[in-house]
């Protein structure tokens, strides 16, 4: 018979602090969801089949420095200044190596509680590993269906010291191999807004490198939740890999006639980029975060693996100068990275509000 979770201080403890996980929920034989993640109805994904679908065609990196070059770069530029997002084929990461992540992500969650609690924070041999469950447990007042592993790349050696045994290999790798991709694209999106930055400040703009993996288990009551809630994330550029089971729907800013949520559906062998906060700030709002959320579904387990880079949190961020004084107006104040970033992470998710924390009051000071 499966323990009950009516408690939420159990649950809590059962969940978070013992580090058995939404998985170790669904494992106990849970037939409902218990009351701690049903969300308010405004954030639930209740219908996901009366949204509408992107349906633009990947766009194939592979004919950058071809005769198709500039449509390319066109494409990619106006990806990121509408949605904030778009999907990449033929971009020089192995189709088999997203295969055998997909298959590490699934090993690790699939071991027993106590395996995986040895990265809880406060107990992980490393800062750098972190297990864990939803956003911010602590602060949410619905928590999220969703368990994770999280990476911060700091050195090979530590990678192969600490990292998971299960994902160390294929997590380094498609981290490495990510890297190479969003440079290119980064020195697209830069050259679009007539920026030129010297290689050492590029590096210092995805100064910080972390690969996620999601577990997101199969739900009995998917219109009641959320994988992930309302977000855009922090840094400058995320990719991310999804299995072929789908749930990632993505906002269109500024639409006012209802159909605002788009849902991007998973194509085989193409990895998803996003613009993240970091990067709309630099632009001066030329190129927009993609506030996204994530659906849960009864059906099967679903994973996916995001790579996130950002700032070194000693850099100090801001619209790009050449911008501000081409627009006559700066949107967005300087900030220490690491204060923008702590903001970020001690709040719950609520869509793009983290912007706040940077945006210039219209007024000018006296």
């Amino acid at each position: 018979m499966a323990p009950s979770f009516e408690d939420a201080d159990s649950l809590f403890n059962f969940v978070v602090n013992q580090g058995n996980g939404v998985k170790g929920l669904v494992d106990s034989g849970i037939s409902k969801v218990p009351e701690r993640y049903i969300q308010p109805p405004c954030e639930r994904i209740s219908k996901p089949d009366g949204y509408q679908v992107y349906e633009h065609l990947p766009i194939d990196l592979s004919k950058l420095d071809g005769p198709e070059h500039d449509k390319v770069v066109r494409d990619i530029a106006s990806a990121a200044e509408t949605l904030g997002f778009f999907q990449v084929v033929n971009h020089g990461l192995p189709l088999d190596l997203l295969e055998s992540l997909k298959e590490a992500a699934h090993k690790f969650f699939d071991q027993p509680a106590e395996k995986k609690a040895v990265y809880l924070k406060g107990a992980s041999p490393s800062p750098s590993v972190k297990y864990g469950t939803s956003f911010i447990p602590d602060k949410e007042k619905a928590l999220e269906w969703k368990d994770y592993i999280s990476m911060h790349y700091t050195s090979d050696q530590d990678a192969h010291q600490f990292w998971p045994q299960d994902c160390k290999e294929v997590a380094l790798q498609y981290l490495k191999m990510s890297m190479n991709m969003i440079k290119t694209v980064l020195r697209i999106l830069l050259e679009n807004l007539g920026v030129k930055l010297e290689e050492s400040k590029i590096d210092g703009l995805l100064g910080f490198k972390m690969v996620n993996m999601n577990y997101y288990p199969a739900c009995p009551n998917p219109d009641l939740t959320v994988g992930v809630g309302r977000h855009s994330d922090v840094g400058m550029l995320t990719v991310l890999l999804q299995d072929g089971i789908g749930g990632l729907y993505v906002r269109r800013e500024g639409s006012t006639n209802g159909d605002d949520w788009l849902e991007i559906p998973p194509v085989s062998g193409a990895l998803v980029i996003n613009v993240g906060d970091t990067l709309q700030i630099l632009s001066n709002g030329k190129y927009l975060s993609a506030e996204h959320r994530v659906r849960t579904t009864s059906k099967q387990s679903r994973v996916s693996i995001p790579v996130f880079t950002s700032p070194n949190p000693t850099e100090t961020i801001g619209p790009f100068p050449e911008l501000v004084e081409r627009d006559g107006v700066a949107h967005y104040r300087d900030v220490l990275y690491a204060d923008y970033m702590n903001n970020f992470f001690s709040n719950a998710h609520e869509g793009k509000k983290s912007l706040d924390f940077v945006q210039k009051n219209n007024h000018t000071a006296a």
